[in-house]
């Protein structure tokens, strides 16, 4: 980024010498093959390299320009978004300088300039991805993409920007990654770097990897027959079909030499040789392990689980199924857990009726607390969604093979067609356990900051690990978290290559149902009182989880961007007291002053 001290600010894309010579960088004549499994058969699928223009304005027909204020209409700590005429950019002023990058979050498509700008980069508003306001680069997660940058100059007291149309329409920008000096070198049976397990942790940790310049083998594996997905989608879109919530496309995997075996389950891991044998009996050797299984799904213990028509929404066309045969019938949904809920309010205009059962007063009680789960639940049941709470199921009763009936410990039958169960998952470890890789007593992966476990060039990540949480002083915990997953994958793979990065990302999650959202920050087990800000009935409050008089999480619903800024508070190292909770809401979502961000302790 660069600016001119004269008067008038123009903005352009550019790309840092660093990443323009990765970008050159092309150390095969033509892509390696990917190897796709469908239907357990493995596929070649050869892709010509599409190199990407080192120099946006190689084509002057691509180049906008455009005069878009005055010098002295933007304050520091100030974002606009500003039209070039054929897209829109992120004006930000931050220290007397003016940085231009997209303005719209690459994840979802939220306006940045809603966000929250501090220290030199810019969280989102609706999940809490975080970008750097002088490049682009993202620095935390679920966001894939970086920002497009551009450059910014100053005329006459004007400020210009000047931009690559082609980025203006993206709003997006890949980071340059590295490729395999020649898979050719090879023998199918050794990678230098094998992933198990193909969600965000491990898309993110091979992603990484060409970033920082690796440019020797990685193979992904995963049980899946996909490549990897959006999974947070099953629940929330769950029409989407597999390729409309794929996180990359086939082409990406091929142009970077990112291997993906599909349809393979890892049976057993051995730590002195090196070698990860498969189900089938295929043995792989490998120098760095990431190990990144993610959860199983627990199933029902009652007379009836194995039936037709229950389901454990683990997949794309379990999710697909679900909707398809619940269209004008009766749904009962086991467990009100995030899955749970989000299929209930999902389902809820579409089925003739929709049920819930848990096993708990309220839902989300342990998570968001009473009063939030209440008002939940009171949007729920204004949406035709009926609740059986503190009882359990004894039965699924069938008629000519298919769910028909399911029968409560209280008594109560329900009639049922289709049955979704969400009750809980268990960390998919368990061919780790003779492995000598440390597993505690719940199965969970036990990892150092640095996504370490205890043996050398081992790693794990996403939910199947506990691991330092530097909010909590330390304390191992297990967050399962779409952001988390990818914020560990990240870390694993800088370990792999020995920068000694330790985690101290901030847990963000959010969950959607009936076209709202809550937003979530922090780690709030083990609070001991919420203290609540605006109207629950309304459906527009800000929750506050103390814990010793010390606000440890914090979820939010119609209350943007309270979260996301909690959250840059709670990042900076600052901590909030129970005492301060009237203040912050006044200063950060009344006024938007964020002064109180800057310094560190409480």
């Amino acid at each position: 980024f660069w600016v001119v001290p004269a008067v008038e600010v123009k903005i352009e894309v550019v790309i840092p010498e660093k990443e323009r010579s990765k970008e050159e960088m092309s150390p095969n004549g033509k892509a390696s093959p990917l190897i796709y499994k469908v239907n357990g058969t493995a596929r070649h699928y050869h892709l010509e390299e599409h190199p990407i223009a080192s120099n946006p304005y190689h084509n002057p027909k691509d180049v906008v320009e455009a005069s878009v204020c005055h010098v002295k209409d933007l304050e520091n700590g100030q974002m606009r978004e500003v039209d070039l005429g054929c897209g829109k950019a992120l004006l930000i002023k931050e220290s007397g300088e003016f940085h231009a990058v997209g303005h719209k979050c690459p994840h979802y498509g939220a306006p940045l300039v809603k966000g929250v700008l501090s220290k030199g980069r810019v969280r989102c508003p609706w999940h809490g991805a975080c970008f750097n306001i002088g490049t682009g680069d993202i620095e935390d997660f679920p966001s894939l993409d970086s920002l497009p940058r551009f450059q910014v100059k100053i005329e006459k007291e004007k400020v210009y920007i000047r931009a690559s149309k082609q980025a203006l329409q993206t709003q997006r920008r890949t980071k340059m990654m590295a490729k395999c000096i020649s898979l050719s070198n090879y023998n199918l049976s050794s990678t230098n770097v094998l992933i198990i397990g193909a969600g965000a942790a491990g898309l993110v940790c091979a992603e990484t990897l060409r970033q920082e310049g690796f440019s020797d083998r990685i193979v992904m594996c995963t049980m899946d027959r996909h490549l990897p997905y959006d999974r947070p989608k099953l629940s929330k879109s769950m029409e989407s079909h597999p390729e409309q919530i794929a996180l990359r496309p086939k082409e990406f995997f091929c142009t970077y030499d990112i291997e993906v075996l599909t349809e393979m389950q890892v049976a057993a891991v051995d730590i002195k040789s090196k070698i990860a044998v498969f189900k089938d009996g295929f043995k792989m050797e490998y120098n760095k392990l990431l190990i990144a299984t993610g959860n199983t799904p627990k199933a029902l213990s009652c007379k009836g689980k194995e039936m037709e028509n229950v389901f454990n929404i683990r997949t794309p066309e379990d999710a697909n199924r679900v909707v398809r045969l619940a269209a004008s019938k009766n749904v009962v949904i086991v467990g009100a857990s995030f899955l749970g809920m989000e299929v209930a309010a999902y389902l809820a205009e579409r089925a003739h009726s929709v049920s819930l059962v848990e096993l708990e007063e309220v839902p989300f009680k342990k998570f968001f607390g009473e009063r939030v789960g209440r008002a939940v639940m009171k949007m729920f049941e204004n949406n035709r969604v009926k609740f059986y709470m503190q009882t359990e199921v004894s039965e699924l009763r069938e008629q000519e093979g298919k769910l028909k009936e399911v029968v409560l410990k209280s008594g109560k039958v329900l009639r049922a067609d289709v049955c979704v169960v969400g009750v809980g998952a268990v960390p998919a470890t368990g061919f780790l356990k003779q492995s000598g890789i440390n597993i505690d007593s719940k199965g969970f992966i036990v990892v150092n900051k640095m996504m370490q476990t205890n043996i050398p060039g081992v790693f794990a990540a996403g939910d199947a690990v506990t691991f330092p949480l530097a909010l909590r002083n330390n304390k191992k915990v297990n967050v399962p978290h779409w952001q988390m997953a990818h914020m560990h994958g990240r870390i694993a793979a800088l370990n792999m290559l020995a920068h000694g990065t330790e985690i101290s990302t901030i847990p963000y999650l959010w969950t959607a149902m009936f076209g709202k959202s809550i937003r979530y920050a922090g780690h709030g087990e083990g609070f001991d009182d919420v203290v609540i800000q605006g109207d629950l009935d309304e459906l527009k409050f800000v929750a506050f989880y103390t814990k010793s008089d010390e606000v440890v999480a914090v979820a939010s619903m119609n209350y943007d961007p309270i979260v996301s800024k909690v959250a840059e508070v709670l990042a900076a190292g600052r901590t909030i007291r129970k005492r301060d909770v009237d203040t912050v809401v006044f200063l950060s979502f009344r006024t938007g002053d964020m002064s109180w961000l800057t310094g560190k302790g409480s």
